[in-house]
Protein backbone atom coordinates (compact mmCIF):
# COMPACT_ATOMS: atom_id res chain seq x y z
CA UNK A 1 0.00 0.00 0.00
CA UNK A 2 1.21 3.90 -0.86
CA UNK A 3 0.81 6.29 1.87
CA UNK A 4 1.54 9.57 3.32
CA UNK A 5 4.00 8.62 5.15
CA UNK A 6 5.50 5.46 6.79
CA UNK A 7 5.65 4.64 10.49
CA UNK A 8 7.81 1.97 11.30
CA UNK A 9 8.98 0.15 14.53
CA UNK A 10 9.76 -2.73 16.00
CA UNK A 11 6.89 -5.15 16.16
CA UNK A 12 6.31 -7.96 18.09
CA UNK A 13 9.90 -9.59 18.92
CA UNK A 14 12.01 -6.57 17.46
CA UNK A 15 11.25 -7.51 13.77
CA UNK A 16 10.36 -4.35 11.39
CA UNK A 17 7.11 -3.63 10.58
CA UNK A 18 5.77 -0.41 8.27
CA UNK A 19 2.15 0.70 9.30
CA UNK A 20 1.49 2.57 6.48
CA UNK A 21 -1.48 4.87 7.69
CA UNK A 22 -3.07 7.25 5.27
CA UNK A 23 -2.91 10.34 6.28
CA UNK A 24 0.14 12.98 5.80
CA UNK A 25 1.83 14.96 8.29
CA UNK A 26 0.44 13.39 11.33
CA UNK A 27 2.62 14.09 14.68
CA UNK A 28 1.87 12.45 18.01
CA UNK A 29 1.92 15.59 20.95
CA UNK A 30 3.49 14.37 24.12
CA UNK A 31 0.86 14.70 25.98
CA UNK A 32 -1.12 11.95 27.85
CA UNK A 33 -4.26 10.81 25.94
CA UNK A 34 -7.58 10.03 27.23
CA UNK A 35 -8.84 6.77 27.07
CA UNK A 36 -8.95 5.64 23.61
CA UNK A 37 -12.58 5.11 24.29
CA UNK A 38 -13.02 8.66 23.34
CA UNK A 39 -11.68 7.87 19.62
CA UNK A 40 -13.67 4.98 19.66
CA UNK A 41 -16.87 7.21 20.29
CA UNK A 42 -15.75 9.54 17.82
CA UNK A 43 -15.67 7.11 14.91
CA UNK A 44 -18.65 5.63 15.71
CA UNK A 45 -20.33 8.96 14.86
CA UNK A 46 -17.73 10.56 12.43
CA UNK A 47 -15.67 7.79 10.86
CA UNK A 48 -16.07 5.42 8.58
CA UNK A 49 -14.00 2.79 7.75
CA UNK A 50 -14.12 1.17 4.60
CA UNK A 51 -15.03 -2.34 5.56
CA UNK A 52 -15.75 -5.91 3.56
CA UNK A 53 -16.63 -8.86 4.88
CA UNK A 54 -15.95 -11.80 2.93
CA UNK A 55 -18.02 -14.97 4.00
CA UNK A 56 -16.75 -18.17 2.48
CA UNK A 57 -19.22 -20.82 1.70
CA UNK A 58 -17.95 -23.92 0.77
CA UNK A 59 -19.92 -26.64 -0.76
CA UNK A 60 -17.67 -30.06 -0.18
CA UNK A 61 -18.01 -32.89 -2.79
CA UNK A 62 -19.35 -36.35 -1.66
CA UNK A 63 -21.31 -39.54 -3.18
CA UNK A 64 -24.07 -38.75 -0.59
CA UNK A 65 -26.28 -36.02 0.02
CA UNK A 66 -27.00 -34.14 3.38
CA UNK A 67 -24.91 -31.60 5.29
CA UNK A 68 -23.03 -30.59 7.98
CA UNK A 69 -22.45 -27.94 10.48
CA UNK A 70 -18.83 -26.68 11.30
CA UNK A 71 -18.09 -29.34 13.81
CA UNK A 72 -14.21 -28.16 14.91
CA UNK A 73 -12.34 -30.71 12.36
CA UNK A 74 -8.79 -29.27 12.03
CA UNK A 75 -6.23 -30.08 9.25
CA UNK A 76 -7.52 -32.90 6.69
CA UNK A 77 -10.20 -33.96 8.83
CA UNK A 78 -12.44 -31.60 7.30
CA UNK A 79 -12.66 -34.13 4.09
CA UNK A 80 -12.13 -37.48 4.87
CA UNK A 81 -14.56 -39.30 3.04
CA UNK A 82 -16.51 -39.41 5.96
CA UNK A 83 -20.79 -38.51 6.02
CA UNK A 84 -21.38 -35.02 7.20
CA UNK A 85 -23.19 -34.17 10.78
CA UNK A 86 -26.48 -32.07 10.29
CA UNK A 87 -26.60 -28.44 10.36
CA UNK A 88 -26.63 -26.76 14.03
CA UNK A 89 -29.61 -24.45 14.51
CA UNK A 90 -29.69 -21.22 13.49
CA UNK A 91 -31.65 -19.78 15.66
CA UNK A 92 -31.01 -19.34 19.60
CA UNK A 93 -27.79 -18.43 19.81
CA UNK A 94 -26.39 -15.11 20.40
CA UNK A 95 -23.54 -12.88 18.36
CA UNK A 96 -20.57 -12.14 21.14
CA UNK A 97 -17.24 -10.10 20.06
CA UNK A 98 -14.12 -9.69 20.96
CA UNK A 99 -10.20 -9.63 20.18
CA UNK A 100 -8.73 -12.41 20.29
CA UNK A 101 -5.15 -11.11 20.09
CA UNK A 102 -3.89 -9.03 22.62
CA UNK A 103 -0.90 -8.42 24.76
CA UNK A 104 -0.70 -6.82 28.38
CA UNK A 105 1.88 -5.61 30.21
CA UNK A 106 2.83 -8.92 31.06
CA UNK A 107 4.82 -8.86 27.35
CA UNK A 108 7.73 -7.77 27.69
CA UNK A 109 7.56 -5.55 24.51
CA UNK A 110 4.25 -4.18 25.91
CA UNK A 111 5.42 -2.52 29.30
CA UNK A 112 2.86 0.01 28.33
CA UNK A 113 -0.22 -1.50 28.16
CA UNK A 114 -0.96 -2.39 31.56
CA UNK A 115 -3.46 -5.32 31.95
CA UNK A 116 -5.95 -3.46 34.04
CA UNK A 117 -6.67 -0.48 31.56
CA UNK A 118 -6.50 -3.01 28.63
CA UNK A 119 -9.82 -4.80 30.41
CA UNK A 120 -11.44 -1.76 31.40
CA UNK A 121 -11.19 -0.14 28.40
CA UNK A 122 -13.04 -3.44 26.38
CA UNK A 123 -15.50 -3.36 29.22
CA UNK A 124 -16.50 0.20 28.32
CA UNK A 125 -16.83 -0.57 24.23
CA UNK A 126 -18.90 -3.11 25.17
CA UNK A 127 -16.55 -6.40 24.60
CA UNK A 128 -18.29 -9.87 25.72
CA UNK A 129 -15.04 -11.74 26.17
CA UNK A 130 -11.64 -11.15 26.48
CA UNK A 131 -8.10 -12.99 26.62
CA UNK A 132 -4.67 -11.67 26.50
CA UNK A 133 -2.20 -13.45 24.23
CA UNK A 134 0.86 -12.54 25.70
CA UNK A 135 3.72 -14.37 24.72
CA UNK A 136 5.14 -17.10 26.74
CA UNK A 137 8.53 -17.20 25.49
CA UNK A 138 8.76 -14.06 28.08
CA UNK A 139 8.01 -16.11 31.33
CA UNK A 140 9.69 -19.69 29.70
CA UNK A 141 6.15 -20.77 28.95
CA UNK A 142 4.70 -20.14 32.63
CA UNK A 143 1.50 -17.54 31.63
CA UNK A 144 -0.25 -19.14 33.81
CA UNK A 145 1.81 -17.82 37.20
CA UNK A 146 1.73 -14.43 35.10
CA UNK A 147 -1.03 -13.46 33.04
CA UNK A 148 -3.53 -15.51 34.76
CA UNK A 149 -2.12 -15.05 38.22
CA UNK A 150 -2.73 -11.41 37.85
CA UNK A 151 -5.52 -10.31 39.86
CA UNK A 152 -6.28 -7.59 37.62
CA UNK A 153 -7.77 -11.22 35.16
CA UNK A 154 -10.91 -11.18 35.84
CA UNK A 155 -14.25 -8.60 34.67
CA UNK A 156 -18.22 -8.82 35.87
CA UNK A 157 -19.22 -7.94 32.35
CA UNK A 158 -16.78 -10.30 30.26
CA UNK A 159 -16.18 -13.84 29.92
CA UNK A 160 -12.55 -14.43 30.59
CA UNK A 161 -10.64 -16.97 28.24
CA UNK A 162 -7.69 -18.42 28.70
CA UNK A 163 -4.30 -18.73 26.40
CA UNK A 164 -0.70 -16.98 25.44
CA UNK A 165 0.59 -16.86 21.84
CA UNK A 166 2.66 -19.53 21.26
CA UNK A 167 6.04 -17.70 20.26
CA UNK A 168 8.74 -20.26 18.17
CA UNK A 169 11.82 -20.10 16.24
CA UNK A 170 9.24 -21.36 13.55
CA UNK A 171 6.29 -18.57 14.15
CA UNK A 172 3.63 -17.82 16.52
CA UNK A 173 0.26 -18.73 17.41
CA UNK A 174 -2.17 -18.13 19.98
CA UNK A 175 -3.75 -20.70 21.97
CA UNK A 176 -7.37 -20.48 23.14
CA UNK A 177 -9.10 -22.51 26.28
CA UNK A 178 -12.24 -21.83 28.37
CA UNK A 179 -10.37 -22.86 31.23
CA UNK A 180 -6.73 -22.58 32.99
CA UNK A 181 -4.62 -25.17 31.24
CA UNK A 182 -1.47 -26.60 31.16
CA UNK A 183 0.13 -24.13 29.22
CA UNK A 184 3.54 -25.08 30.32
CA UNK A 185 3.54 -28.41 28.73
CA UNK A 186 2.94 -27.31 25.33
CA UNK A 187 5.48 -24.87 25.17
CA UNK A 188 7.62 -27.83 25.97
CA UNK A 189 7.12 -29.00 22.53
CA UNK A 190 7.39 -26.11 20.65
CA UNK A 191 10.82 -27.00 18.86
CA UNK A 192 9.55 -30.96 18.34
CA UNK A 193 8.20 -32.50 15.23
CA UNK A 194 4.56 -31.47 13.92
CA UNK A 195 3.18 -34.99 15.05
CA UNK A 196 4.24 -34.89 18.32
CA UNK A 197 2.85 -31.24 19.04
CA UNK A 198 -0.09 -31.85 17.75
CA UNK A 199 -0.75 -34.88 20.31
CA UNK A 200 0.25 -32.29 23.07
CA UNK A 201 -2.30 -30.05 21.88
CA UNK A 202 -5.06 -32.91 21.83
CA UNK A 203 -3.69 -33.67 25.26
CA UNK A 204 -4.10 -30.36 26.98
CA UNK A 205 -7.20 -29.80 24.99
CA UNK A 206 -6.41 -26.78 23.02
CA UNK A 207 -7.62 -24.20 20.27
CA UNK A 208 -4.23 -23.71 18.12
CA UNK A 209 -4.93 -20.53 16.05
CA UNK A 210 -2.02 -19.50 13.39
CA UNK A 211 -1.05 -16.22 13.87
CA UNK A 212 -0.14 -13.59 10.89
CA UNK A 213 0.93 -16.15 8.37
CA UNK A 214 1.87 -14.01 5.19
CA UNK A 215 4.39 -11.73 8.01
CA UNK A 216 7.05 -11.96 10.45
CA UNK A 217 7.02 -14.46 12.84
CA UNK A 218 5.00 -16.17 9.97
CA UNK A 219 3.06 -19.83 10.87
CA UNK A 220 5.66 -22.45 9.85
CA UNK A 221 4.05 -25.79 11.27
CA UNK A 222 1.41 -28.01 9.87
CA UNK A 223 -1.90 -27.08 9.28
CA UNK A 224 -3.30 -29.83 10.56
CA UNK A 225 -3.47 -29.42 14.23
CA UNK A 226 -4.47 -26.20 13.68
CA UNK A 227 -8.27 -25.14 14.06
CA UNK A 228 -7.95 -21.49 13.00
CA UNK A 229 -6.06 -18.49 10.92
CA UNK A 230 -5.48 -15.37 11.43
CA UNK A 231 -6.40 -13.39 8.77
CA UNK A 232 -6.69 -10.28 9.75
CA UNK A 233 -3.73 -8.99 11.91
CA UNK A 234 -4.61 -5.42 13.23
CA UNK A 235 -5.58 -2.28 12.02
CA UNK A 236 -2.07 -1.06 10.64
CA UNK A 237 -0.29 -4.27 9.12
CA UNK A 238 -0.11 -4.69 5.71
CA UNK A 239 0.34 -8.37 4.83
CA UNK A 240 -3.33 -9.94 5.45
CA UNK A 241 -3.85 -10.32 1.78
CA UNK A 242 -1.70 -12.73 1.83
CA UNK A 243 -2.96 -14.25 4.81
CA UNK A 244 -6.11 -14.58 2.60
CA UNK A 245 -4.43 -16.17 -0.01
CA UNK A 246 -2.94 -18.54 2.39
CA UNK A 247 -6.27 -19.25 3.71
CA UNK A 248 -7.87 -19.76 0.45
CA UNK A 249 -5.85 -22.31 -0.45
CA UNK A 250 -5.78 -24.25 2.72
CA UNK A 251 -9.62 -24.22 2.26
CA UNK A 252 -9.18 -25.42 -1.30
CA UNK A 253 -6.88 -28.70 0.39
CA UNK A 254 -9.91 -29.63 1.99
CA UNK A 255 -8.81 -28.29 5.90
CA UNK A 256 -11.76 -26.77 7.68
CA UNK A 257 -10.03 -23.63 9.11
CA UNK A 258 -12.12 -20.65 10.55
CA UNK A 259 -10.57 -17.50 9.54
CA UNK A 260 -10.48 -15.27 12.32
CA UNK A 261 -9.28 -11.57 13.19
CA UNK A 262 -7.08 -10.41 16.03
CA UNK A 263 -5.27 -6.46 17.00
CA UNK A 264 -2.24 -7.72 18.13
CA UNK A 265 -2.28 -4.66 20.35
CA UNK A 266 1.03 -3.92 22.47
CA UNK A 267 1.01 -0.32 22.89
CA UNK A 268 -1.73 2.13 24.87
CA UNK A 269 -1.46 5.78 24.16
CA UNK A 270 -3.95 5.95 27.52
CA UNK A 271 -1.63 4.23 29.66
CA UNK A 272 0.09 6.86 31.87
CA UNK A 273 3.16 8.77 30.04
CA UNK A 274 5.69 6.92 32.66
CA UNK A 275 5.22 4.31 30.71
CA UNK A 276 5.21 4.73 27.27
CA UNK A 277 7.97 3.33 24.82
CA UNK A 278 8.97 4.45 21.97
CA UNK A 279 6.67 2.55 19.91
CA UNK A 280 3.89 3.75 21.72
CA UNK A 281 2.55 5.22 18.71
CA UNK A 282 1.04 2.11 17.38
CA UNK A 283 -1.56 2.69 20.28
CA UNK A 284 -3.26 5.40 18.11
CA UNK A 285 -4.08 3.32 15.20
CA UNK A 286 -4.23 -0.03 16.86
CA UNK A 287 -5.65 -1.13 19.91
CA UNK A 288 -8.45 -3.66 21.54
CA UNK A 289 -11.05 -4.44 18.75
CA UNK A 290 -9.45 -3.30 15.68
CA UNK A 291 -10.40 -5.61 14.31
CA UNK A 292 -12.92 -7.26 16.30
CA UNK A 293 -13.82 -10.98 15.98
CA UNK A 294 -17.76 -11.97 16.79
CA UNK A 295 -18.60 -15.38 17.00
CA UNK A 296 -22.62 -17.03 17.37
CA UNK A 297 -22.76 -18.61 20.35
CA UNK A 298 -25.08 -21.19 21.48
CA UNK A 299 -25.28 -19.46 25.04
CA UNK A 300 -23.46 -17.28 26.61
CA UNK A 301 -20.45 -19.09 27.93
CA UNK A 302 -16.70 -19.25 27.20
CA UNK A 303 -17.21 -22.90 26.14
CA UNK A 304 -19.57 -21.81 23.54
CA UNK A 305 -17.31 -18.80 22.73
CA UNK A 306 -14.87 -21.39 21.94
CA UNK A 307 -17.39 -23.84 20.21
CA UNK A 308 -18.48 -21.19 18.03
CA UNK A 309 -14.76 -20.92 17.00
CA UNK A 310 -14.09 -23.96 16.62
CA UNK A 311 -17.31 -24.43 13.88
CA UNK A 312 -16.31 -21.59 12.00
CA UNK A 313 -19.87 -19.26 12.56
CA UNK A 314 -17.84 -16.13 12.87
CA UNK A 315 -17.82 -12.92 11.26
CA UNK A 316 -14.82 -9.84 11.72
CA UNK A 317 -15.71 -6.33 11.83
CA UNK A 318 -12.99 -3.25 12.03
CA UNK A 319 -14.12 -2.23 14.93
CA UNK A 320 -16.42 -3.08 17.88
CA UNK A 321 -18.98 -0.08 16.59
CA UNK A 322 -18.68 -1.34 13.19
CA UNK A 323 -20.71 -3.30 10.60
CA UNK A 324 -20.16 -6.99 10.17
CA UNK A 325 -21.71 -9.56 7.99
CA UNK A 326 -24.08 -12.25 8.44
CA UNK A 327 -23.66 -15.11 5.33
CA UNK A 328 -26.50 -17.97 5.00
CA UNK A 329 -27.83 -19.93 2.31
CA UNK A 330 -31.30 -21.70 1.33
CA UNK A 331 -30.10 -24.93 -0.08
CA UNK A 332 -33.48 -26.10 -1.35
CA UNK A 333 -35.35 -23.28 -2.63
CA UNK A 334 -38.14 -23.18 0.08
CA UNK A 335 -37.50 -19.44 1.07
CA UNK A 336 -35.79 -20.53 4.26
CA UNK A 337 -31.91 -20.31 5.68
CA UNK A 338 -30.75 -23.65 5.71
CA UNK A 339 -27.11 -23.15 6.90
CA UNK A 340 -24.56 -20.06 7.69
CA UNK A 341 -21.13 -19.26 7.78
CA UNK A 342 -18.86 -22.27 9.21
CA UNK A 343 -20.95 -24.73 8.15
CA UNK A 344 -20.69 -27.18 5.26
CA UNK A 345 -22.93 -28.99 2.75
CA UNK A 346 -22.25 -31.65 -0.14
CA UNK A 347 -23.74 -29.98 -3.64
CA UNK A 348 -26.48 -31.33 -4.91
CA UNK A 349 -25.76 -29.42 -8.48
CA UNK A 350 -29.49 -27.36 -7.66
CA UNK A 351 -29.46 -23.87 -7.24
CA UNK A 352 -28.34 -22.44 -4.42
CA UNK A 353 -29.93 -18.98 -2.94
CA UNK A 354 -27.71 -17.15 -0.79
CA UNK A 355 -28.07 -14.28 1.70
CA UNK A 356 -25.70 -11.30 2.75
CA UNK A 357 -26.99 -9.22 5.67
CA UNK A 358 -25.50 -6.34 6.79
CA UNK A 359 -25.48 -6.11 10.55
CA UNK A 360 -24.72 -3.07 13.28
CA UNK A 361 -23.11 0.07 12.60
CA UNK A 362 -24.69 3.02 13.30
CA UNK A 363 -26.68 3.33 10.14
CA UNK A 364 -24.92 6.87 9.20
CA UNK A 365 -23.33 4.92 5.14
CA UNK A 366 -25.80 5.80 2.07
CA UNK A 367 -24.24 3.10 0.09
CA UNK A 368 -22.66 -0.12 0.39
CA UNK A 369 -20.35 -2.05 -2.01
CA UNK A 370 -20.95 -5.98 -1.62
CA UNK A 371 -18.10 -8.05 -3.80
CA UNK A 372 -19.56 -11.57 -4.49
CA UNK A 373 -16.45 -14.04 -4.96
CA UNK A 374 -16.41 -17.75 -6.12
CA UNK A 375 -13.38 -20.11 -5.12
CA UNK A 376 -11.25 -16.73 -4.45
CA UNK A 377 -12.47 -14.99 -7.62
CA UNK A 378 -14.79 -12.14 -8.44
CA UNK A 379 -18.23 -13.26 -9.28
CA UNK A 380 -19.86 -10.04 -9.03
CA UNK A 381 -20.24 -6.70 -7.10
CA UNK A 382 -23.07 -4.58 -6.35
CA UNK A 383 -23.55 -1.39 -4.83
CA UNK A 384 -26.70 -1.02 -2.24
CA UNK A 385 -28.65 1.74 -0.38
CA UNK A 386 -30.17 -1.27 1.70
CA UNK A 387 -28.31 -3.72 4.14
CA UNK A 388 -29.11 -7.59 2.31
CA UNK A 389 -28.34 -8.84 -1.00
CA UNK A 390 -29.38 -12.04 -2.13
CA UNK A 391 -27.78 -13.74 -5.08
CA UNK A 392 -28.15 -17.64 -6.70
CA UNK A 393 -25.62 -19.82 -8.05
CA UNK A 394 -25.21 -23.42 -8.60
CA UNK A 395 -22.09 -25.33 -6.95
CA UNK A 396 -20.86 -28.04 -8.95
CA UNK A 397 -21.36 -31.24 -7.80
CA UNK A 398 -18.46 -33.09 -8.23
CA UNK A 399 -15.91 -30.16 -6.47
CA UNK A 400 -15.16 -28.72 -3.77
CA UNK A 401 -15.96 -24.94 -4.34
CA UNK A 402 -16.34 -21.55 -1.93
CA UNK A 403 -18.77 -18.77 -2.34
CA UNK A 404 -17.61 -15.56 -0.32
CA UNK A 405 -18.56 -12.06 0.17
CA UNK A 406 -17.07 -8.60 1.07
CA UNK A 407 -18.67 -5.21 2.20
CA UNK A 408 -16.98 -1.88 1.64
CA UNK A 409 -18.48 1.42 3.17
CA UNK A 410 -17.10 4.86 2.35
CA UNK A 411 -18.22 7.57 4.61
CA UNK A 412 -17.68 11.22 6.22
CA UNK A 413 -14.54 11.36 8.16
CA UNK A 414 -14.37 14.42 10.58
CA UNK A 415 -11.27 16.92 10.07
CA UNK A 416 -10.28 16.91 14.11
CA UNK A 417 -10.78 12.55 13.82
CA UNK A 418 -7.50 10.99 13.95
CA UNK A 419 -6.60 8.66 11.29
CA UNK A 420 -7.86 5.59 13.25
CA UNK A 421 -7.84 2.40 10.64
CA UNK A 422 -5.28 2.65 7.14
CA UNK A 423 -5.26 0.48 4.86
CA UNK A 424 -5.57 -3.23 5.51
CA UNK A 425 -7.69 -6.22 4.23
CA UNK A 426 -9.15 -8.98 6.34
CA UNK A 427 -10.44 -12.42 6.37
CA UNK A 428 -12.31 -14.53 8.58
CA UNK A 429 -14.44 -17.85 8.19
CA UNK A 430 -13.64 -21.30 8.03
CA UNK A 431 -14.91 -24.15 5.57
CA UNK A 432 -18.78 -22.25 4.56
CA UNK A 433 -18.06 -18.65 5.81
CA UNK A 434 -15.21 -17.02 4.91
CA UNK A 435 -15.02 -13.12 5.42
CA UNK A 436 -12.19 -10.30 3.85
CA UNK A 437 -12.57 -6.92 5.18
CA UNK A 438 -10.82 -3.38 4.66
CA UNK A 439 -10.38 -1.15 5.49
CA UNK A 440 -9.05 2.34 3.35
CA UNK A 441 -9.65 5.62 4.46
CA UNK A 442 -8.10 8.58 3.67
CA UNK A 443 -7.70 11.93 5.66
CA UNK A 444 -5.35 15.18 5.51
CA UNK A 445 -5.63 17.70 8.57
CA UNK A 446 -7.87 20.30 8.16
CA UNK A 447 -10.43 18.53 5.81
CA UNK A 448 -12.90 16.40 5.45
CA UNK A 449 -13.90 12.87 3.44
CA UNK A 450 -16.86 13.09 2.10
CA UNK A 451 -19.30 10.05 0.81
CA UNK A 452 -20.58 9.62 -2.05
CA UNK A 453 -23.73 10.69 -3.26
CA UNK A 454 -26.85 8.86 -1.74
CA UNK A 455 -27.92 6.84 -4.76
CA UNK A 456 -31.50 5.40 -4.93
CA UNK A 457 -32.47 2.47 -3.23
CA UNK A 458 -32.01 -1.14 -4.56
CA UNK A 459 -29.32 -2.80 -6.09
CA UNK A 460 -26.94 -0.89 -8.49
CA UNK A 461 -24.27 -2.39 -10.75
CA UNK A 462 -20.51 -1.42 -10.61
CA UNK A 463 -19.99 1.60 -12.70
Amino acid sequence: MDSGFPLRGPRNDGTEQTAEAECHHVTISTQRFSRLRDLLNVARHTVRASLLTFILLLAACGSGGGTSSGSGMTGDQADDGGGLPPIASLDGGVWMKGDLHLHSHHSDDAADNPLPELIAFAENVGMDYFIATDHDNHVDGDVAKHTWADPAYRSDSMLMLYGAEWTTHRGHGNTFSATPYDHQRFYEVRDERDSLIAERAHEVGIHVSANHPSGADSFSFSYDFVKSIEVWNSSIWSTNSGAMLIWDDLLKSGRKLTGRGGSDAHHNVGADPSLWTSNVWQGLFNFVGTPTTWVYATQRSAEAVLAALDNGRVSVSATPAAERIEFYADLDADGSMDMMMGDIAEASGEPVNFQVNIVGGPGLVPLYRITVTKDGAEFGVFNTAGRSLEFTDTPAPDVRSSRGCSLRSDAMRSAHAPCRWPSASVSSSSSISVWHVRASPRCTPGSAFAPSSTPARGLLPRR
